[in-house]
């Protein structure tokens, strides 16, 4: 039997450790250090990142098959809550932007930044495949696998699932905090905390609590649909949100947000382990609600006005689109969406660029913002298959369900 961890071993605490010893490094290092260090930042972050093609085969094709005459069904209603979830904060956003900017007085200055020096080496260890690569290959997969009756293929992928399992809690969970430590010295060295930041600090502020108030609605309706209470899978979902902020990337997260998913007790693990991996690549919904009251501060600063109702209307409803397509890493949404940005919006070169730089400054909580939403997805499909843990015949979630 595991023993239970002592408070301070708790991924949140190590993470919230790296984040804090990272930026105090960065802020006293010197050239040759960050080198180092960034190199080391390098490193882990290519092992992160060739990992997540694995954990998405490892989850989404043994779940397919799990899910049997479901499967099909249950893919498209995903994919569909995923959209509606990404319109939907784009709307609210929208609709804030015109109550919000028109007050504010924002002027950009990003004076006091330096560059990173060269890195020392360069493994370039490149994943397997692209993530949407892996997605599309589990999907075709399982389908095929539940479609073609081949129980060998069936065993062979639940038993790789038990192997991205092991790399998951062994590996990707060991550096977390480090390559996280190592980011934030990096952002501190470069001086986008001390001197972006507060460029841009009423925005961000505005739009975090934008997220939280996305996030209460997807729960409240997750909960609804289940008729559980939500908090049972918010409250676990704490290290996932903090491993967000410090990676900046759902697709990285994706092996912490598994772990948190599994030990919410309402959700179905076949659902679980199918939603979660799913809606790392395919549900953006912070960075969508981002984006839109970004592209509206933006065409304020640079061109005096905002956006027409009209052209923010089409640019949602399409951005809703491109965010299911868009990869899962860092700024994915938003160089997804560029041709959206100059083609629907009219920006220039100076409006992508100041939408670049302050899309990057809180791209960490709108990549939080998506991770921990996948948990209400998971908690609403969860309810419209009726298959919430312990009732209607539906076997109770045990302790084997945990990673």
């Amino acid at each position: 039997m595991e023993t239970k961890k002592k408070w301070y071993q708790s991924l949140l605490v190590k993470l919230l450790l790296g984040i804090a010893v990272g930026i105090g490094i960065g802020l006293i290092a010197n050239e040759g250090s960050m080198q180092v260090i960034g190199s080391l930042k390098n490193l882990l972050g290519q092992l992160i990142n060739y990992c997540v093609p694995l954990i998405i085969l490892g989850f989404i094709t043994p779940a397919i098959v799990g899910l049997k005459e479901n499967a099909g069904k249950m893919l498209t209603i995903t994919l569909v809550l995923c959209y509606l979830s990404s319109i939907g904060a784009a709307f609210f956003s929208v609709f804030a932007g015109y109550a919000i900017i028109p007050g504010l007085n924002i002027a950009a200055d990003a004076a006091g930044t330096r560059d990173m020096p060269e890195l020392l080496f360069n493994l370039g260890i490149s994943p397997i495949m692209p993530v949407m690569t892996a997605l599309v290959t589990s999907m075709l997969f399982g389908l095929a696998i539940l479609s073609r009756k081949t129980p060998t293929f069936e065993k062979l992928f639940n038993e790789f699932n038990e192997i991205v399992l092991w790399v998951v809690d062994k590996v990707i969970l060991n550096v977390l905090p480090v390559f996280i430590a190592a980011t934030f010295a990096t952002l501190a060295y470069e001086g986008g905390i001390i001197h972006q930041l507060p460029v841009f600090l009423k925005v961000i502020l505005i739009v975090m609590v934008g997220h939280y108030i996305w996030l209460a609605v997807l729960y409240l309706i997750g909960g609804g649909l289940s008729k559980t209470n939500p908090m049972e899978v918010v409250k676990h979902y704490g290290p996932a949100y903090m491993t967000a902020v410090g990676t900046m990337s759902s697709a990285a997260t994706l092996s912490v947000a598994i772990k948190c998913a599994r030990k919410a007790k309402t959700l179905d693990p076949k659902v679980r382990d199918f939603v979660v991996p799913l809606g790392a690549t395919c549900h953006l919904c912070g960075s969508v609600l981002t984006e839109v009251f970004f592209v509206m501060t933006v065409s304020q600063i640079l061109y005096g006005a905002l956006p027409s109702m009209g052209s923010m209307i089409l640019f949602s409803l399409l951005l809703g689109i491109f965010a299911i397509a868009a990869p899962g890493v860092p700024g994915g949404t938003v160089m997804a969406s560029l041709g959206l940005i100059t083609g629907v919006l009219g920006f220039d070169a100076n409006g992508v660029a100041l939408m670049l730089s302050i899309f990057a400054l809180q791209d960490s909580f709108g990549t939080a913002c998506n991770v921990t939403g996948d948990g209400a997805l998971a908690l609403m499909v969860t309810g419209l298959f009726k298959k919430v843990p312990g009732r209607d015949g539906n076997p109770p979630h045990t302790a084997a369900d945990e990673v």
